[in-house]
């Protein structure tokens, strides 16, 4: 049967990981890692997380099966997270999912049912994962420029120049903020402006938010969801809790559908639980028990914000701290960016053999693109990192 298989490529990623493992160097930093961490180097579990544990071990009475919806209040609170008031609930279906990930498979099982041909416009570049994910799905995919690595900014006029292009009714997915790979997410002013293309194809905006609350705090990083449900009948949004409530390895999302009305967002729940059906019966019960009782508590919630705003703090620090450090060993070259960058992972802006040397000769560990994750630097490595990517310029 299976004669005919052939190893599948390493993820590189996970070949870091373990190289960075393997590496017997004392002094060696992992920028690679797509996690959270403390400047001890951890990724913990907030404690808020344990205290609502603690209280779900004390209450919860069944282990049984929940719908393939998933839980209500749960349901309920992420939509009010991401949504506020910016439309009527009557026409927003959310449900709860397996991560991020499977939030966005089951939006394009949907986004296939409900119309086959139509392209799916991802930016250029993307998370490492959105292509084989929607692409292996049976999407039609299709660039549109994002990052300009020149200036390192939003590429904002190539953008709207492509998505005015697009064919009407074909979709576009955005980073709601802290864009992955670049760091680099657009202003208010382009925000509107990507709208009003938006509007003006007819296009349908599919937002991927896995970091909310890791870039300016809980409502401005929903801005981008909330101004477009404003301007268009119908959207589509995946939701991670993975970092902003450090629950990874639980795998917690959501997926949520603006639709033109109620009578069209019941057709698509019954759609979205057909697909959840076949893909994964229902999703995993604790970790969206546990955001749940975070959410719907008053002072579990503060208690978040609070753990939440000290993450964003550390994560802004630390690029703003390895940028000043540039200033010093690296004199003549502009690494502003890493202080402008939001969330975890930003763009070092080095080429691929220099990415290869802070490898090989300081221990210093990085995809190829030199995308790196900030939560790595700490204020004990970064001269030396800093030092080590000067010598490489």
């Amino acid at each position: 049967m299976f004669e005919s298989l052939q190893a599948a490529p390493a993820d590189a990623i996970l070949g870091l990981i373990a190289e960075y493992r393997d590496d017997p160097r004392k002094q060696k930093i992992d920028l690679g890692v797509g996690v959270y961490r403390t400047a001890a180097g951890e990724t913990p579990v907030l404690d808020v997380v344990k205290k609502a544990e603690r209280r779900l071990v004390d209450t919860q009475t069944s282990k049984a099966y929940i719908s393939t919806a998933g839980d209500p209040a749960f349901n309920a609170a992420m939509q009010t997270l991401s949504f506020a008031d910016a439309v009527a609930g009557q026409r927003l279906l959310t449900i709860q999912t397996p991560g991020g990930s499977a939030s966005l498979r089951v939006a394009a099982g949907l986004l296939l049912r409900a119309r086959k041909d139509a392209a799916v416009w991802v930016s250029d570049p993307t998370w490492n994962n959105h292509v084989p994910l929607l692409g292996g799905a049976g999407l039609t995919l299709k660039p549109y420029p994002y990052y300009d690595a020149a200036t390192r900014t939003v590429h904002i006029d190539a953008m709207l120049d492509t998505l005015r292009a697009a064919s009407k009714g074909d979709v576009v997915l955005l980073h709601a903020c802290c864009h992955n790979p670049s760091g680099i997410d657009p202003n208010l002013e382009q925000w509107r402006a990507i709208g009003e293309a938006v509007v003006e194809r007819e296009l349908l905006p599919f937002i991927d938010m896995a970091y909310q609350g890791f870039g300016t705090g809980l409502d401005a990083d929903a801005f981008a969801i909330r101004h477009l449900a404003g301007l268009v009948p119908e959207l589509l949004l995946s939701t991670s809790c993975s970092k902003n409530f450090g629950l990874y390895r639980d795998r917690v999302g959501t997926m949520s559908v603006l639709a033109k009305d109620s009578k069209t967002r019941d057709i698509i729940a019954s759609q979205a639980s057909s697909l959840v059906r076949t893909l994964y019966s229902m999703p995993p019960d604790h970790g969206a028990a546990v955001v749940s009782t975070i959410l719907n508590d008053a002072e579990l919630r503060a208690a978040w914000i609070v753990e939440l705003d000290a993450m964003r703090e550390r994560l802004s620090g630390m690029g703003k701290l390895l940028q000043e450090a540039l200033q010093v060993t690296a004199p003549g070259h502009d690494f502003s960016h890493l202080a402008r960058a939001k969330g975890m992972f930003c763009f070092l802006g080095v080429s691929p053999e220099q990415v290869a040397r802070l490898k090989q000769e300081f221990g210093i560990y990085m995809v190829g693109s030199s995308r790196i994750n900030v939560a790595g630097i700490t204020s004990s490595n970064v001269e030396y990192l800093a030092k080590s990517i000067a010598a490489v310029l």
